[in-house]
């Protein structure tokens, strides 16, 4: 049995504070089960600026900024959680799949020397659903036994976000360990409790209209070529499936991507928010020819109106696309709290996907 009620949570790869968000603000029917910032770690300087302004204003040092590879794990400091969203380039279904020999793949192992080392009670691990699928499904299986053999049972599944609430498709691989010595059985959370939720990106940007205050609120600058085509692609079509005058058809050769100056479908979730803009990658407004802005996009990620980030708005607009969203994280953390206070909830069976 665990006698902890209030869990320390450390994080690597924080970005700019989605996890952590979702995390403090997670609560159950018994109060004192919490959890509390303890200590971060990112690379970017902006994205950590973001996190310590929003997550731990109070405790600006327990934010590490730095390549991880860098990091002294000694001198962390005693945890009873970790999570750690680890870098998705090479295990994205977008682009190339590269795996376990892509610059990026090996980084989860850092996450692994955590857990070796401060062995805290329970863990939460996140990544693109393609990782199932990346090397031939072989990077799934090694990364699942590097964290059984650090000694935690490990519980997988393929989340589906807008089954949560959250206004986006956005499919992520979440693994949650806990300790083997401890009696606790989690359990995948129900999407049950979310049918009735108003999902559609339409309701999130508007409802309630975004208040002046708001920071990261301005509008992309486009040209009239982009503003012409725009106006030309309806709601839910993309540059390709669009009947575009010939003068304003994309000279493409080779994969037509589906997201290329694809507007939202106001009656749907949105499509997945990422950190690219270019080329026609930003997300496109239903009735308005321009882009969103990263006040809109923070909204289908479920960030607050008054969560401040940081940086140019280029910067801001990766840490948007690269965050997990905060109102997903909470109810995946509230499962683990209401695991560790031994309260029932509604669950369902695991589902690690084959396709989507």
């Amino acid at each position: 049995m665990s006698n902890v009620k209030e869990f320390k949570l450390g994080e690597l790869f924080c970005g700019p504070g989605g996890l952590a968000l979702g995390a403090i603000s997670a609560r159950i029917e018994d109060p004192e089960y919490r959890i509390v910032h303890k200590w971060a770690n990112d690379y970017d300087a902006s994205t950590c600026d973001t996190y310590r302004r929003n997550i731990c204003p109070d405790a600006t040092e327990s934010v590490i900024c730095g390549d991880v590879r860098k990091l002294d794990i000694d001198s962390l400091g005693e945890i009873d959680a970790l999570a750690f969203g680890f870098p998705c380039n090479d295990f994205s279904v977008v682009g190339e799949q590269k795996g376990f020999d892509g610059v990026f793949g090996p980084l989860y192992s850092y996450g692994v020397k955590v857990l070796k080392k401060y062995q805290p009670l329970w863990f939460l691990a996140e990544n693109v659903g393609g990782l199932r699928s990346a090397n031939e499904g072989k990077a799934f299986e090694q990364i699942k036994k590097d964290l059984i053999d650090t000694g935690y049972r490990i519980y997988p599944n393929l989340y589906k976000f807008e089954e949560y609430g959250v206004p986006q498709a956005r499919h992520r691989m979440i693994i949650v360990g806990i300790r083997k010595d401890l009696p606790y059985d989690f359990k995948i959370p129900s999407t049950n409790p979310y049918a009735n939720c108003d999902v559609t990106c339409k309701t999130a940007i508007e409802v309630p209209p975004i208040p002046s205050y708001a920071t990261n609120n301005e509008e992309t600058k486009q040209s009239a070529t982009v503003v012409e085509r725009l106006k030309h692609i309806k709601p839910g079509q993309n540059a390709f499936t669009a009947d575009l005058p010939s003068e304003l058809q994309l000279n493409v050769k080779g994969a037509k991507i589906s997201q290329i100056y694809k507007r939202l479908d106001p009656t749907k979730p949105a499509y997945t928010v990422t950190g690219s803009g270019g080329g026609g990658t930003h997300i496109y407004h239903y009735a308005e020819p321009r882009a969103l802005t990263n006040r809109e996009r923070a909204r289908l990620q479920t960030f607050p109106d008054n969560y401040v980030f940081e940086g140019s708005k280029e910067s801001v607009r990766k840490q948007i696309g690269m965050a997990v969203p905060a109102m997903g994280a909470k109810v995946i953390f509230e499962a683990i709290l209401r695991t560790f206070a031994e309260i029932p909830y509604e669950s369902m069976e695991a589902y690690v996907g084959k396709d989507e």
